[in-house]
This record gives structure tokens, C-alpha cells and sequence, in this order.
């Protein structure tokens, strides 16, 4: 008969282990600004010389975004692109279909919707993601909508 796991048995869960792979990760992702995907992120750290693997860098941006450390957004091509959240609170987030500019917006009527629809429905506990896209000002100025 086997024993149960940690979390069965009322254990909290196991820590994750801090690793420097995953400590280059996370800064890399305090210096880059901008939304980058988990190949950039991986060839930005190689160009800074860090010895990462490309797996270390998806496990690591998986867990910050379970963590609510980073954001994360699907370009029109799917692939997803990550960055470190510059707003602590539950945001969403205008996009440049351009230059992917992203500015971190809340909007408490979003949030009342949101919740009047679930409870309109019989759901609980609703979650959400708002992306709006547009064209900034900087690309729109240049033509470039």
C-alpha cells in the first residue's frame, strides 16, 4: 500500500527548487522590457553567455506565470510571448497589432461584467483575460497602421 503525497496527508506543497538557470531567467526578464517568447528569452540569455536550456526556460516562465509574475500574450501567429507584470493587481492589456507596445490597463467595469455574467449563468468564481488591440500613437504617426 502506497503512502499519500504530501498534499493528501495535509503537507504543504513540495518548494520548487531556486536554481541559478532559473535565477538568469528571471533576470533577464527584469531587464527586457517588451514581450518576448520563450526562443527570444532563451537567445538572449545565450548571447549574455548564460548556459540555460530552452526547456529550463519554458518550466521557468510557466511557473512565474502560475505565480502571477509574468503576463502573457498570443501574437497573431499563436506563439505565445511573455514579460514581467509591471501591475501587481488583476490587469489587462492594450497591444499595438504594429510593434506590440503593451500598456497594463484595470477596468473595474470589466471586472462587474465579468462577474454579473457568471453569476447571470450560475458560475463561481470567474476568470478572465482582456486583450484589446489597436494601433498606438508612435505607429499610427509613422503610417504604419
Amino acid at each position: 500500500m502506497s503512502s499519500p503525497s504530501p498534499e493528501a496527508a495535509g503537507s504543504p506543497a513540495p518548494r520548487v527548487r531556486s536554481t541559478r538557470q532559473k535565477a538568469a531567467v528571471d533576470a533577464a526578464l527584469e531587464r527586457i522590457e517588451d514581450f518576448v517568447s520563450a526562443q527570444e528569452l532563451h537567445a538572449h540569455l545565450k548571447e549574455a553567455g548564460e548556459r540555460v536550456s530552452l526547456a529550463t526556460v519554458y518550466r521557468t516562465l510557466q511557473q512565474r506565470l502560475e505565480d502571477g509574475d509574468v503576463d502573457t500574450l498570443r501574437r497573431e501567429d499563436g506563439e505565445a510571448v511573455y514579460r514581467r507584470c509591471a501591475v501587481d493587481a488583476h490587469h489587462h492589456h492594450l497591444v499595438c497589432r504594429v510593434c506590440w507596445t503593451a500598456v497594463e490597463v484595470t477596468a473595474d467595469p470589466v471586472e462587474d461584467w465579468a462577474a454579473r455574467v457568471a453569476a447571470e449563468h450560475g458560475f463561481s468564481s470567474p476568470r478572465h483575460t482582456v486583450e484589446v488591440t489597436g494601433v498606438c500613437a508612435d505607429c499610427a504617426a509613422a503610417g504604419r497602421a
